[in-house]
């Protein structure tokens, strides 16, 4: 049984990881526990994962965390070697098997909930982690993966060719939209203290903005929004001058760092999760997208609206992740900013 046979693009993604010399094989006969499992990067780990067995015969369960047993069923069916735990974090997690490694991926991720819900986004950031982590212990894991953001980074200094793990900028406590960033620094204080006070072997995966092939079709994000446009053949119309910089992360590369990071990061430390050759700012993005897919006729256009507050963007920066730590234990990117959207918007055709 194919993991995505209705979408060519991810399923070819699965199919080159199986086959790719990242470690799978190392989780042969263990489980690993997957919280915000039916998300991108939660559901994407535990397809690639299904595709690993299926592909090289190897028996790694995998047990997906989910509040929704309908949505679970819908992603991922019946796949061989998953099981399906309906659940919280926001509650005590009940699961009576073994467990060996924890990827610990369910958070708040939209930035309007973060402007609209802030202490909703706190608390399911600290109270979630706090009881990830009370499992973890209990369960005695080998390795724990907490998935946490460059927004821990702040405002950086702008002087900085490109931000390592201990570069942290400036962030507004007293902006509501830091709620998202406050709450990943608190969670990761959270995971280290468990891990030198508890010895539950914690390392913090540092995403960029990571997205490719299985990203919904009317997902929120920027990206997403880029891709519509070109398949819709609209122009792009930006709320802000896009003067933002940033580094960005294909899928299943992400997933890739997950199983370098997991089996190979050192406890207590956070590995920046970025292709660096990726860089450039939202207006530079816009404009590829524009010339990535000349055939949507489309062109980049700037209006910025009097509320424009209300949507949750993130100050102007420009944050370039030094990916030098994760590349140290062996890791390395794979896929261009270009054919992440080539494949991303592939891929959304499908669901469109």
């Amino acid at each position: 049984m194919l993991e995505s046979p209705e979408n060519k693009v991810l399923q070819n993604d699965f199919d080159v990881l199986a086959k790719s010399d990242v470690p799978f094989k190392d989780f042969d006969g263990k489980t690993i526990f997957v919280t915000g499992a039916t998300g991108l990067i939660g559901s994407q780990f535990i397809k690639a994962v299904a595709c690993y067995n299926r592909v090289n015969g190897t028996k790694i369960k995998m047990v997906a965390l989910a509040r929704s047993a309908e949505k679970a069923q819908k992603v991922f069916g019946d796949i061989p070697g998953i099981d399906v735990v309906v659940g919280d974090i926001n509650g005590a997690i009940n699961y009576d098997g073994d467990v060996d490694y924890v990827i610990h991926g369910a958070s708040a991720t939209s930035s309007r909930f973060f402007v609209e819900h802030p202490v909703e986004t706190i608390m399911i950031a600290i109270d979630g982690t706090k009881n990830i982590l009370d499992f973890a212990k209990e369960k005695n894991v080998k390795g724990f993966v907490y998935l946490s953001s460059l927004e821990v980074y702040g405002t950086p200094d702008n002087s900085k060719e490109k931000i390592g793990e201990n570069d942290y900028g400036y962030i507004d406590q007293l902006n509501i939209r830091s709620s998202y960033s406050e709450g990943k620094r608190m969670v990761e204080c959270l995971c280290c203290s468990y891990a030198s006070e508890y010895g539950v072997p914690v390392k913090i995966a540092r995403l960029s903005q990571t997205f490719g092939a299985g990203v919904e079709y009317n997902d929120g994000r920027v990206f997403a929004e880029f891709a519509r446009c070109a398949i819709e053949k609209r122009d792009i119309v930006l709320h802000t001058q896009g003067n933002t910089v940033r580094t960005y992360c294909y899928t299943t590369d992400a997933i890739a760092a997950l199983v370098y990071i997991l089996l190979k990061g050192e406890v207590g430390a956070a590995y920046n999760v970025t292709n660096m050759d990726t860089s450039c700012s939202i207006k530079e993005m816009a404009q590829l997208v524009c010339d990535t897919f000349p055939e949507a006729g489309i062109n980049v256009k700037i209006d910025i609206p009097e509320n424009v507050a209300s949507f949750g963007y993130n100050p102007e920066m420009i944050i370039r992740l030094d990916a030098s730590r994760l590349e140290s234990l062996g890791w390395k990117a794979q896929v261009g900013i270009k054919e992440m959207f080539q494949r991303l918007v592939e891929s959304m055709q499908v669901d469109r």
